[in-house]
């Protein structure tokens, strides 16, 4: 990857991009820490510090923003509102005939359904404000101090106005910088603000580890260098399964033409283990952060007894229960968003017509049923690999509640070597554009 950064480097075309997508990240972490007015960033500070820990939704959400959800900024739902928006989307382009109509209109189709997706996003960072407004409306230091400084009559409204349309503005500001990086720069802009909010927290962790190995030698210098190699051990082990595929094998039928003859090619249908990415990841803990949204605006059970109080304990980020859960609804949304994205029936269909076919296997519903039973064992794959890289920060928390603050790990490390390896891509494939000969020379 470092060399291949090295050589785009020295193209002059591919450096303004380079340099293009940096200025963009410098402005997106600038405006992670201009505060938004009408708020006390300590208050925010302190609550969050206490709220969004041990690996909660809460806490997802800030080390998807770089910390800037706990710091009340601009940029304090950063791209979240568009990835809600582009999941709702995509579920819809697979349920809505129309948007489905939409999709196959290729490049026009895509615009349509962008602009859709802007809109939702516009609509979603409205109401995650909204909802954040009221978070901060309760939040105090236990001194009589408040996150918003103006709680009632005139001016309250005033500062309610304020801070939703400061926190929706910027949110429509990073979307706006995503597409321009898209357009202008190196790789997916969406992506790339992701990483850029995920990487900002990882200087925190090395802190935290070494502050922990300070105070503590005897115990936590050992845990920090496992700890470390252990992040190491799991970069190689994600970046080879990013890479797996099962290969099917293809024949096309051999047809003369004239005096030529056409076909007999052999190729192959490459299925990736890893299909659908992080979005079970995102799909399970959505639906897991329900029962910490509702204790959130409930409170803490006040009596260790009756149903509410086990029902916070069942659902305690760091009990068994949550990690058992949290698995088995990680394997069930990947098995349901390749069902979506993967259709047997169409590529047997297609092999048909194309005089093509799986060596052994009839065509029609054979062929289906063969690309089926390999999808199903894939995915199991996938899956089982997805749910342990998600719950291991789950478990590593329950051994040692000093290390539950740590974001380095699971998902963000699944995400961020992610787009790593796709920008690395796409830089090849710019390096490739620019030396490749052509049919003239």
């Amino acid at each position: 990857m470092f060399q291949t950064l090295k050589k785009a480097w020295g193209v002059p075309e591919i450096r303004k991009k380079i340099l293009y997508t940096l200025l963009m990240i410098v402005i997106f972490r600038f405006g992670s820490a201009v505060t938004v007015p009408f708020l006390n960033p300590e208050v925010v500070k302190t609550w969050m510090a206490d709220k969004a820990s041990n690996g909660n939704f809460l806490d997802y959400l800030n080390t998807l923003t770089g910390g800037a959800l706990s710091k009340a900024t601009v940029f304090s739902l950063s791209i979240t509102p568009f990835i809600n928006a582009s999941i709702i989307m995509q579920l819809l382009t697979y349920a809505l005939p129309p948007l489905e109509r939409m999709r196959d209109e290729g490049e026009e189709g895509r615009k349509k359904i962008d602009k859709i997706t802007a809109v939702v996003a516009m609509v979603l960072a409205f109401v995650m404000s909204y909802a954040y407004y009221i978070t901060l409306k309760r939040m105090d230091d236990g001194n009589g101090g408040y996150a918003v400084k103006f709680l009632s009559g005139a001016e309250g409204y005033f500062a309610m106005a304020v801070i939703i349309f400061c926190f929706v503005a910027g949110a429509m500001i990073v979307v706006w910088m995503g597409n321009r990086i898209s357009d202008k720069g190196i790789g997916n802009g969406i992506s790339m603000l992701l990483f850029a909010g995920i990487a900002a927290r990882f200087p925190v962790d090395a802190g935290t580890l070494l502050t922990l190995t300070k105070d503590n030698p005897s115990k936590y210098l050992f845990v920090t260098i496992g700890y470390v190699l252990f992040i190491i051990a799991e970069i190689a082990f994600i970046v080879f399964m990013n890479e797996a595929e099962r290969r099917i094998p293809i024949q096309y039928a051999k047809r003369v033409v004239g005096r030529k003859q056409y076909g007999g090619q052999k190729t192959h249908i490459p299925i990736k283990v890893i299909m659908s990415g992080v979005m079970p990841i995102i799909f399970a803990m959505s639906l897991m952060s329900l029962p910490q949204t509702i204790q959130l605006f409930a409170g803490e059970p006040t009596k260790a007894e009756g149903f509410y109080y086990h029902f916070c304990h069942f659902f305690n980020t760091r009990s068994f229960s949550y990690a058992v859960i949290y698995f088995l609804l990680i394997i069930g949304f990947n098995y349901f968003y390749v069902s979506i994205q993967y259709n047997p029936v169409e590529i047997a269909n297609n092999l048909r017509q194309s005089n093509g076919g799986i060596p052994g296997i009839r065509p029609g519903k054979p062929t289906s049923d063969y690309i089926q039973r390999v999808l199903n064992k894939i995915s199991l794959v996938g899956a089982i690999f997805l749910g342990i890289v998600a719950v291991i920060p789950i478990f590593i928390s329950m051994a040692d509640p000093q290390l539950s603050s740590l974001s380095m790990g699971g998902t963000t490390i699944l995400i961020a070597v992610s787009v790593a390896l796709e920008t690395t891509r796409v830089l090849e494939s710019h390096m490739m554009m620019r030396h490749h000969k052509g049919f003239l020379k």
